[in-house]
């Protein structure tokens, strides 16, 4: 779907294109971890969804940074696939205002199960995949796309 990640300036490897059943697999993976870090607990009773996110960062400091690694692996995931600069910056600046907030006691917890940057930072890579499909060689996200619910 992307355009094949620019080799680094330092690097010998030619650059290939993903193939679509390599890019539905990555973005399958990242979409799931996506839901199991900021969706994956209904609390029973209401509508409110929390992750793995939030019982991470009940532990001050390490659940917080162990929580921006695996939403990091997110932003690498994209990047891999070619997603522009622009975007992976937007990704990370989400991760880094999550992980920020998310390290004050008591409220960070509470704005974790609001602020769901893991899920945000999928809906922008397949957002921007939609508006590019064309160029990719296909008609939108949902003819290449099995949606995981």
């Amino acid at each position: 779907m992307f355009e094949t990640m620019r080799q680094s300036r330092h690097g010998t490897s030619g650059s290939r294109a993903h193939t679509a059943a390599e890019f539905d697999e990555s973005f399958a993976r990242i979409e799931t971890l996506a839901k199991v870090l900021d969706s994956a607990i209904r609390i029973p009773g209401t509508n409110v969804v929390m992750g793995l996110d939030v019982v991470l960062g009940i532990v001050p400091v390490v659940g917080d940074a162990i929580s921006a690694a695996i939403g990091s692996y997110i932003i690498w995931e994209a990047r891999r696939l070619g997603a522009p600069r622009w975007l992976i910056t937007r990704m990370a600046m989400n991760t880094t205002f999550d992980t920020l907030v998310g390290s004050i006691p008591v409220v960070g917890d509470i704005f974790d199960v609001a602020y769901k940057s893991n899920l945000k930072n999928v809906a922008l890579l397949k957002r921007h995949a939609e508006k590019n499909a064309g160029r990719y060689g296909r008609r939108t996200i949902e003819t290449t796309y099995r949606v995981l619910d």
